[in-house]
């Protein structure tokens, strides 16, 4: 199947016409006020029957799914122009608004933890409720944990201009960012995305001079950087203390609806299974031909076979790819591309990353990237429709049945990665476009493994430190390598001190520990992926099954019902890798002398 002609900028008029500027937007804007106003005050006056309840549930899942289609829209427009300043204002304006919700949400909750238990598990096996009893029941639990309804509004207001602004202030900051390189002759200002492309060529001169001009950058925004982070786990640590949370992982956790016995499980498998990885990372310096990689070397290609795509190939590839586990993700995904919900041009002035993001009133999404038409590139795509297929699977589920948390979101999107991934390997068309591919793969388990390891315990290690006070930029460097040493087995030859000011995920207010959910996914979507390879398009059925119930129950009760796994013990973590480590194998097989 080849798609010719594809666009690569996305459709947001369809959304909302006119952009940043746009009166359909202000209108939307103006019927949340007016709906939250509505809202809040049919909260205050709740008097619990199975009606009442309806009808606040009723407003809450409208109130939500508006402000996210409200909130998905800017957050798309200032991801693909970083300077628009109305884009940016009208993102402040949705964050009071969201806060005001969240403020509602709480008065709701702790309304609903009133309700004599016998009560409420009578009418939550109602037929209006029975779909999202789940996250009724769970909220209405989380409240009993939390401080008083007044502490609690109080936080999130609070949180408007303090916490959040931190992160909003991040993104502006790091969008101006301008990193100047010259390559044969000629000087030309990146963005940090550009530079973090740059970084994966083939030239290691190349790399090892965009990444010296990359930490520079980076170095001059330091003090800054530290003062968002510290400011951002100051806040965190706050609330934590008061709502009497000695762990700091019990909010991540919470989101995650998972345990952690299941993610110490988890990570004592990968640390049990980093040797032949480390064996990768050392056969890559010898065939780059250094002692040891130094870290703009990790992502570099081994070879310099063109095995680059264009946006229209590697659309196509991955619509035929899908088509072989999953006809209804080929189809959808064909739409997607057709129907432009994907901003994919490579040019200055875009945020940096990837990202997929959801219309609950249209039932639509759109996916943000930079595509360059390197394997990575490719692979970043499918990832990017798998969240998107996520989504569409369950467009006709009640909103609070659909917000499924970040590490099973991470499980379709890296599905959607490993198929084509995959694929891309057994068509290469010479010995050493397999091994380039084989080693693409192996860089991401690298990442799911090594780096974002290192990110969880830099991240740990930090939150403990704040609590004692504010830590210097000095201290988040040692803290960042000391993570870095430990999550590669020391196996590399130089590292990045700054990484905890250039990984965007540290300065996200919204979801906590923004890393561990990445690796989690990776690993559970391979147990999946495995089945799949067996069983074929017959799997797709159960597939979408699984996908439907991610919002429905704990991962524990997920993976029981839907693949028979208990993921509280190491072994079902260990089959994940067993997947990851045959393609190191192979890759290694090809590379001996």
């Amino acid at each position: 199947m080849l798609l010719q002609g594809l666009r690569q900028s996305w459709d947001l008029e369809s959304i909302f016409k006119g952009g940043s500027r746009s009166e359909e937007l202000l209108a939307a804007i103006g019927r949340i006020e007016k709906q939250l106003a509505d809202l809040n005050q049919k909260v205050e006056s709740f008097q619990f029957s199975e009606e009442a309840l309806q009808e606040v549930v009723e407003g809450v899942q409208q109130n939500a799914a508006l402000i996210n289609e409200c909130v998905s829209f800017v957050g798309c427009l200032t991801a693909q122009d970083v300077n628009d300043k109305q884009a940016l204002n009208l993102r402040g304006k949705l964050e009071s608004l969201n806060a005001v919700y969240s403020t509602v949400l709480v008065l709701l909750d702790n309304k609903m933890a009133d309700i004599p238990d016998e009560e409420w598990n009578r009418v939550i096996q109602k037929p209006y409720f029975a779909a999202i009893a789940f996250p009724l029941s769970e909220r209405r639990n989380l409240a009993s944990q939390k401080l008083s309804y007044e502490q609690e509004a109080l936080m999130n207001d609070l949180a408007v201009d303090g916490y959040h602004s931190w992160s909003t202030l991040y993104d502006t900051v790091v969008g101006k960012i301008g990193i100047e390189v010259e390559k044969d002759g000629n000087k030309e200002t990146l963005s940090v995305g550009q530079a973090e492309n740059r970084m994966t060529s083939p030239d290691r001169e190349e790399r090892e001079s965009v990444f010296a001009k990359y930490t520079e950058a980076w170095d001059e925004q330091a003090d800054f950087c530290a003062e968002a982070l510290n400011h951002i786990a100051g806040f965190r640590n706050s609330v934590y203390k008061h709502r009497k949370w000695d762990n700091v992982l019990k909010e991540p956790l919470d989101i995650n609806r998972m345990s952690e016995e299941t993610l110490k499980a988890m990570w004592q498998a990968i640390e049990e299974n980093k040797e032949l990885f480390v064996t990768y990372l050392n056969r890559k310096a010898s065939l780059l031909g250094v002692e040891k990689l130094s870290w703009a070397d990790v992502d570099a290609p081994l070879t310099n076979v063109d095995s680059t795509m264009s946006y229209d190939e590697g659309a196509s590839f991955i619509v035929e790819q899908f088509q072989s586990f999953s006809p209804k993700m080929s189809e959808f995904s064909k739409h997607a591309f057709e129907k432009q919900w994907i901003e994919a041009e490579d040019r200055s002035g875009k945020r940096p990353g990837g990202f997929c993001t959801g219309f609950p009133v249209k039932n639509e999404t759109r996916i943000f990237m930079t595509y360059s038409g390197t394997p990575s590139n490719v692979s970043t795509l499918a990832h990017e429709l798998g969240h998107a297929f996520h989504s569409y699977v369950m467009d006709d589920m009640p909103f609070l049945a659909t917000d499924y948390a970040m590490n099973v979101a991470e499980t379709a999107s890296t599905f959607a990665e490993m198929v084509v991934s995959d694929a891309a390997v057994k068509n290469a068309k010479s010995k050493e476009e397999k091994i380039a591919l084989l080693e693409d793969k192996a860089q991401r388990s690298v990442a799911f493994f090594m780096n974002i390891h290192a990110r969880f315990l830099f991240e740990t290690r930090f939150y403990e430190e704040r609590k004692q006070g504010l830590v210097p930029v000095e201290r988040l460097k040692e803290i960042m390598v000391e993570a870095q040493k430990e999550a590669f087995c020391d196996s590399l030859g130089s590292y990045h001190p700054y990484f905890w000011a250039s990984k965007l995920h540290f300065y996200i207010t919204d979801v906590p520990f923004y890393n561990f959910p990445y690796t989690f996914g990776y690993l559970f979507s391979a147990s999946i992926y495995a089945i799949a390879k067996q069983e074929g398009t017959s799997f797709e059925e159960k597939y979408i099954a699984l996908l439907r119930d991610t919002a429905s129950m704990t991962v524990e009760e997920l993976a029981m019902k839907h693949l028979n796994e208990d993921v509280t013990k190491s072994e079902f973590w260990k089959k994940g890798i067993e997947v990851a480590i045959e393609d190191v194998k192979e890759f290694l097989e090809l590379t001996q002398d």
